[in-house]
């Protein structure tokens, strides 16, 4: 009879042995030909923080990639991988459930360099007075970010201003430049935030609706530590919003910054509504940048906007989305699926080379249903009250027109920064 049950167990232990080994095999499968076909798609180059596997330690227990909520990594080979490096935000979730500590975060990679600002342990800059926090200068992960913010005001706060100006201006209102800003209200200086969007949140703003984001416990001034882990996209900025309203914290909406020029011992900053004096300047911007404007008549019009928030404003309306990249896809498919909209997408190239497979189908599906009008090899022309014109190989084509939607990407602010100063530094897969 003990035979009889070591026989039963031992085959009930190879079947699950065997079990594992094919669903080990099958999702090995899945993430290899992930990665392929970002890899064929362009999208296998992450945009800015992301993880390092180290080979000779990795043990593949699979936890990095049951951690990452956007499902970039994967296991090929017998090894952690990144499998779709163009979705990683890098919140580091990966590295703190490695088991062996396998995992590093880096920014840029051999093929393509991110510049990065050199700043003290402090976050100053070089240029004494400027300081620098969060996602320009590299950390896009949210606990951390805010406490770089708070951890500059105490910088801040050992220079002296004079009378007639500010103790800080802080350029941006995302997790770095809020926290900053509860910060110098706690202590009870002269602070002024500036935000060029309508609405705060940062990069966090930009992230598809209902997008899980990764943070973890979170210190802020007059708050106080404030536990989050997994948290929806939504959720995170009515906190952030519930945070201002609650402390009374100032924040100036639609102000983009422009120049900054030294004054003596303190700075002038040129914004899109005036001129600002300050002793100290707080960078707090992420690596959008400010949106990349198509530089065209009549762009300045109310209808042109430079992201999609909300689809269903825009019922009932002719709209142009203009982009080739996944942002501007994804507009135009929600838009797409918005009842009496009629949507067009205007791009200058041949073909969509860098977006993800998943959005290249979505478009075609709707282009096949008649709910979207492609326009390759087209440009934007001229923009009117009730008309655009774009150029096509066909010829000029004049259609009329509700809405503007422009996803053409942004441009970061390094060549104005790096006039006033401020030494960058090319990392190629380095800390």
């Amino acid at each position: 009879m003990r035979n009889e049950y070591l026989a039963i167990y031992g085959a009930l232990a190879a079947a699950g042995v065997a079990l594992h080994v094919y669903l080990r095999a099958r999702r090995e499968r899945a993430a290899k030909a992930a990665r392929e076909a970002a890899t064929q798609a362009g999208l296998d180059e992450p945009p800015s923080l992301h993880p390092v596997v180290d080979p000779t330690r990795c043990i593949a227990s699979g936890g990095c990639v049951r951690a990452c909520p956007e499902s970039a990594l994967g296991i090929v080979n017998g090894r952690a991988v990144l499998v779709n490096a163009s979705a990683c935000i890098g919140h580091g979730a990966c590295m703190d459930a490695c088991p062996v500590e396998a995992i590093t975060l880096v920014f840029g990679t051999e093929r393509r360099g991110v510049d990065i600002p050199t700043v003290s342990p402090q976050f100053e800059s070089n240029v004494p007075g400027i300081f620098i926090a969060g996602e320009l200068g590299g950390m896009g992960l949210i606990r951390k970010a805010a406490e770089q913010g708070r951890q500059a005001i105490e910088a801040v706060r050992t220079r002296r201003a004079a009378a007639d100006e500010l103790d800080v201006l802080i350029v941006g209102a995302g997790p770095a430049g809020i926290s900053a800003g509860l910060a110098a209200k706690k202590h009870g200086m002269r602070y002024r935030i500036i935000e060029q969007e309508a609405s705060l949140g940062g990069t966090v703003f930009h992230y598809p609706r209902n997008k899980i984001v990764m943070t973890a416990p979170v210190k802020l001034a007059l708050v106080g530590k404030v536990r989050m882990t997994k948290v929806s996209k939504e959720k995170l900025l009515s906190f952030w919003n519930d945070v201002v309203r609650k402390t009374g914290l100032v924040l100036h909406f639609g102000e983009r910054m422009v120049r900054v020029d030294r004054e003596g011992g303190s700075f002038a900053v040129h914004t899109s509504t005036g001129v600002h004096r300050t002793r100290s300047v707080l960078l707090a911007i992420g690596r959008r940048g400010s949106p990349r404007a198509l530089g065209v008549p009549g762009e300045e019009l109310p209808k042109v906007v430079y992201r999609l928030v909300d689809a269903g404003q825009y019922r009932g309306m002719s709209v142009l989305v203009v982009g080739g990249g996944d942002s501007a896809l994804e507009a135009a498919v929600a838009l797409a699926r918005q009842p009496d909209v009629r949507v067009s997408l205007a791009y200058r190239g041949a073909a969509f080379s860098r977006v993800k497979d998943g959005n290249r189908k979505a478009l075609q599906r709707a282009i096949e249903a008649k709910r979207i009008e492609l326009h390759l090899n087209s440009e934007v022309e001229a923009i009117t009250p009730r008309e655009v014109r774009l150029r096509t190989p066909k010829g000029p084509l004049v259609t009329s027109n509700e809405a503007v939607i422009v996803c053409a990407g942004g441009d970061l602010p390094i060549p104005m920064l790096r006039q006033a100063g401020i030494e960058f530094q090319t990392k190629h897969g380095s800390v």
